[in-house]
């Protein structure tokens, strides 16, 4: 999770939502040209797409793939539009120039049909100010209850979800608010109806409700007596305690940053304050013993465990409550010696679940570049489908069990900061499957490019599993952070939805049945 700050929004969202509404219904929507950038091929709105004028005027699409355009002294000219779309390709002309040359009528229209390169469908924005802010201003309808954005929200990082107690429940990292630049450090929180039992469909959206201040801003969700420093949360999931109740877990992480950590254990979901305990304080050597990632469920020999680590399940411990708050219950999935240290020995072919620590797929990556390993014993470094002897480090993601593939599918980001010629280093969205939630995962195609722009700790939500697991859902955080580009508008340290279809004939090229 990273410490944004947020200075390119200035304006209050229900002061908007006041202004807009009335201004709209008067009829001045009329003075707006329309620009609809569509999906060629489902011939749906695409959002993320900039529009940049000859002078360096700026527009970006809104979720629902549209730009409200009005530009006094521009109306009734012909403007050019230099087009950049994330994953999408661009029509060009007979000078190579990638955009469109459109007639600017107020209360006209114009369509730009895009030919989608990535694998994966962009869906919506999730969080954040102006969701469909040109919509709005359009004086159309919106599939969402606040179109311009919930909880005074103006971008949130990472996101972890899941199903409890008949509802979504939703958790983000650091959060800016648009009345300040710094804004909650303490983890924010929101449910929302399920699809089928009162909540949108998920290529619709999704209709949060946050859990709020006085002010109406998100509240703290982390209660952690110590106020220095930043609370993170991971490893959210639900287990059963000793009276058969659900209960709400995670671990958390109080710190001065990335690198330096204040202290960490295992909190608890307290029904009735509506919000995060801590239960357990754990060493900071500690480092494996405690739920982390996005954890699944796993029975294994008639057990129920809880699988978690991130991006690979490299950990598991009994699912009950009294078990994840044990650190001794913890047991790692590794190929050395209880006692050795992984960065010193010669791995084995042999993996275990033990009191090892857990293999990482950063240290299979580095044991793969030394030569201790080959490609075919590596579990956690599939190949590349395009580039064979090319081996993916995966940095952040979430495992899942799909019933339409009957394999165990992974979604993950890649870590491609060594490697010249990437899109961008941190902002390759990969898919993998597995016949066991361990691996291996031997080949990935990637599915998603966001060129230099990151998209980090995606995780697929597969309560939004639609056809038997054949469509999925996955999201992650939009953001500029490590690779020095513009930040986009609105989109800026942002969740943004994609949709994705696993009979698409890549995937099964790849991956067979």
């Amino acid at each position: 999770m990273v410490h944004s700050v947020f200075r390119h929004f200035r304006l209050h969202i229900l002061g908007m939502a006041a202004v807009l509404f009335p201004f709209l219904s008067s009829g001045a929507a009329e003075k707006y040209f329309e620009i609809d950038i569509e999906d060629a091929e489902t011939g749906r709105g695409v959002p993320l797409v900039e529009l940049v004028t000859v002078n360096k005027m700026r527009y970006v699409t809104d979720s629902a793939g549209r730009v409200a355009f009005s530009e006094p002294g521009l109306m009734g000219q012909t403007i050019f539009f230099d087009i950049h779309a994330q994953g999408y390709e661009v029509p060009k002309d007979g000078f190579g120039i990638a955009g469109a040359r459109l007639k600017i009528e107020g209360g006209g229209s114009a369509t730009v049909k895009l030919q989608r390169r990535n694998i994966a469908e962009r869906l919506y924005r999730c969080t954040g100010y102006g969701v469909y802010r040109d919509t709005v201003l359009l004086g159309k309808a919106a599939p969402i209850a606040e179109p311009l954005g919930a909880g005074l929200v103006a971008g949130q990082d990472s996101v972890l979800a899941t199903p409890y107690r008949g509802k979504l429940y939703w958790f983000w990292g650091d959060t800016g608010r648009m009345s300040y630049p710094l804004g909650l450090f303490r983890m924010a929180g929101a449910t929302s109806e399920l699809p089928g039992k009162g909540g949108l469909a998920p290529s619709v959206g999704v209709d949060l409700k946050y859990f709020t201040a006085k002010d109406g801003f998100c509240r703290a969700m982390a209660d952690v007596p110590n106020p220095e420093g930043v609370v993170w949360i991971d490893g959210v999931c639900t287990v059963l305690d000793e009276t058969g109740r659900e209960r709400l877990v995670g671990h958390f992480s109080r710190r001065k940053g990335l690198e330096s950590e204040y202290e960490h254990g295992m909190m608890l979901y307290n029904d009735e304050r509506e919000i995060f305990e801590v239960k357990t304080t754990l060493p900071l050597t500690e480092r494996w013993r405690h739920l982390a990632g996005q954890p699944t469920k796993f029975k294994v020999d008639g057990k129920e465990y809880i699988y978690s680590g991130g991006p690979v399940l490299n950990v598991r411990v009994p699912a009950t409550l009294k078990d994840v708050m044990t650190p001794s219950k913890y047991e790692a999935w590794s190929c050395v010696a209880p006692e050795a240290d992984p960065s010193k020995v010669e791995p084995t072919r042999d993996w275990a679940w033990g009191n090892a620590g857990p293999i990482s797929s950063k240290e299979e990556a580095r044991w793969l570049k030394d030569g201790k390993i080959k490609g075919a014993d590596a579990r956690f470094s599939p190949e590349d489908s395009e580039k064979p002897g090319r081996r993916v480090q995966l940095h952040s993601g979430s495992v899942r069990w799909n019933p339409h593939r009957q394999r165990w599918i992974t979604i993950a980001v890649e870590f491609a900061y060594h490697e010249k010629g990437s899109p961008s280093p941190l902002g390759e969205v990969w898919y993998s499957e597995a016949d066991s939630p361990e691996g291996p995962f031997q080949k990935a195609v990637r599915i998603v490019t966001h060129n230099n722009q990151t998209f980090y700790n995606p995780v697929h939500h597969s309560f939004f599993d639609e056809e038997g697991g054949r469509v999925i859902y996955f999201e992650g955080t939009y953001t500029n952070s490590f690779v020095g580009t513009p930040p986009t508008p609105l989109y800026e340290y942002n969740q943004v939805m994609y949709r994705l279809d696993l009979d698409t004939p890549k995937l099964r090229e790849a991956f067979g049945r």
